[in-house]
């Protein structure tokens, strides 16, 4: 159990930490405005909220395959050819998209199939966290990671919004081709070259299928993934639709301000409960912290306004904060052989069941309103809590 409180000041003295995080946040930004602009532009092109949902989820799902085929390579390849190698391909995707030469189907296509590749680069992101920080500024480190995706996100989506008005979305998109060159600068001449810390040779699919298979046998980590998949995923369900939702209640110019929102509440909940919460009260508050992901999109039922649905939004956004009570006892039940793939396995379920949830959700806004896409997907996330309570707040915590 960790007992002493680690402080952001010892987090980013370190400097390799500070090159993976920098470069983290030029990946979210850049995926940031990517995914707004893309829904942007199938919704205009299609009138379809189904489409729009996938448009947003369009780099979620190919985790599933990317997590089924690829992972043992985030062990095998040393971490920073992984990750500065996946910037370039991203920046290629992101400049054909940019072009505007592909009709939305291809674009969605496009994105699917190159997406594939990214379940091993964020893999070999979060392996290599621990190998730079440990105790609680490895829990720490974590939070400023979720910090960065809310934070990122809240400018991401304000700078997105603005450049669609001013350039369309398609001009928006050579923001994330810039992000990208940049950060696979970054992390080829700054962070420090390690070897891959798995055993190189054999059949990367047959080893992929094997450790995933010997990770989910353990019934500690399979329950802790669990906990970490779908209480979120379902909340997803709701994002995938609030671009047509804020059309709903006649304020389509109002979707950035909702993603926004959700940001916002990540942010604080992270800052809150990573910062000024003691570890041992951070594990005891993972179940109610995750209640709030649900909780507040139950208010949704009723189709409120911009403000108030945004306020709801970003309390929902503050229960992502939960994880960080899982994090700890995440790291202590994977072998360390097999960490990034682990990791990568819990990544990959995470952006899978996000897809699969926020194409469900964008399926069901083709026969019921938006609000209740997001009343229904709160609803399933506060079962899954119930269903997952003791996960959550285990005995011997406290």
């Amino acid at each position: 159990m960790i007992t002493t409180r680690a402080t952001y000041r010892e987090v980013f003295a370190v400097g390799q930490f500070r090159v993976l995080f920098t470069g983290y946040t030029l990946y979210l930004g850049g995926e940031t405005v990517k995914m707004l602009a893309l829904s942007v532009t199938v919704y205009a092109g299609t009138g379809s909220p189904l489409l729009a949902a996938l448009a947003y989820v369009a780099g979620f799902l190919p985790y599933a395959l990317g997590g089924t085929f690829l992972l043992a390579y985030a062990d095998r390849w040393p971490p920073r050819a992984v990750m500065a190698g996946y910037d370039l391909v991203r920046a290629g995707v992101a400049a054909v998209l940019a072009a505007g030469v592909l009709p939305p189907v291809a674009m969605l296509v496009l994105v699917f199939v190159t997406g594939v590749p990214g379940a091993v680069a964020s893999a070999a992101r979060s392996a290599l966290l621990p190998d730079l920080l440990d105790g609680d500024r490895y829990v720490l480190g974590r939070a400023v990671f979720s910090m960065a995706a809310g934070g990122t996100q809240v400018l991401g989506f304000a700078v997105g919004g603005m450049l669609i008005a001013a350039v369309g979305p398609y001009g928006a998109l050579w923001i994330t081709v810039a992000s990208c060159l940049v950060s696979a600068a970054l992390l080829r001449f700054r962070l420090a070259d390690r070897p891959g810390r798995g055993p190189a040779g054999g059949s990367t699919v047959g080893r992929t299928w094997r450790v995933n298979r010997e990770l989910l046998r353990r019934p500690e980590v399979r329950a802790l993934l669990w906990a970490q998949w779908f209480p979120p995923a379902l909340v997803v369900g709701a994002e995938g639709v609030l671009v047509p939702y804020a059309a709903h209640v006649g304020a389509p110019g109002a979707a950035g301000w909702l993603f926004t929102a959700v940001a916002l509440g990540m942010l604080a909940g992270d800052l809150v409960i990573g910062r000024l919460v003691a570890p041992r009260l951070r594990e005891r508050l993972a179940g109610p912290l995750a209640l709030l992901l649900g909780g507040p999109l139950l208010g949704f039922a009723g189709s409120p306004g911009p403000v108030v649905a945004g306020v709801l939004l970003a309390v929902s956004g503050f229960g992502v904060a939960y994880q960080l009570g899982l994090a700890r006892r995440f790291l202590e039940v994977v072998p360390e052989a097999n960490r990034g793939q682990a990791f990568g396995l819990a990544l990959t379920g995470t952006m899978t069941w996000q897809g699969l949830f926020a194409a469900g959700g964008g399926a069901l806004g083709e026969v019921v309103t938006p609000g209740q896409v997001v009343a229904t997907a709160g609803a399933a996330s506060v079962v899954a809590v119930a269903g997952l309570w003791r996960v959550l707040t285990p005995r011997g915590i406290g």
